[in-house]
């Protein structure tokens, strides 16, 4: 008996250590192939700016995690990618754990024919909107294009 329990203990520990690795190894393979790494900003010429526009930089660590900064000018921080799929109509959706919020939050990005990226909603791990179909919830505008920065 102990000897059976201990190869379903083994086995158990191989799988979950095989589908941690495949799940990073996923990650990072659809944040490459969708083109979501690298620096982004409204204005990649202007000083990142809360009110004018942040610059948001998507980076694979040597560690292999998916990491997401934002530079707000003021204030900064690093957050990691916990995943990210993509839909049929080329959405990409990544939820990112902001350590500082004690949140999860998911984004909805797209990028354009142009090469522009747009975010098409952000929620919190409750449903809480603050942008939904492209647009702010707190005032209908649509969210701006972002152009890649390198």
């Amino acid at each position: 008996m102990t000897r059976c329990l201990s190869r379903w203990t083994t086995a158990a520990v191989l799988w979950v250590a095989f589908t941690s690795v495949a799940g990073a190894e996923t990650l990072v393979a659809t944040v490459e192939q969708w083109g979501l790494l690298g620096s982004w900003a409204i204005d990649c010429t202007a000083r990142p700016d809360r009110d004018k526009g942040a610059l948001l930089t998507y980076e694979i660590r040597k560690d292999g995690r998916v990491m997401y900064r934002r530079n707000f000018g003021d204030a900064r921080d690093e957050n990691e990618v916990v995943s990210a799929t993509v839909s049929d109509d080329g959405l990409i959706n990544v939820m990112v754990y902001f350590p500082s919020l004690q949140q999860t939050r998911e984004f909805g990005l797209l990028i354009s024919k142009q090469g522009s990226l747009r975010a098409i909603y952000n929620r919190s791990e409750r449903g809480v909107y603050t942008i939904k179909d492209g647009k702010y919830v707190a005032t209908g505008a649509l969210t701006p294009a972002q152009q890649r920065c390198d």
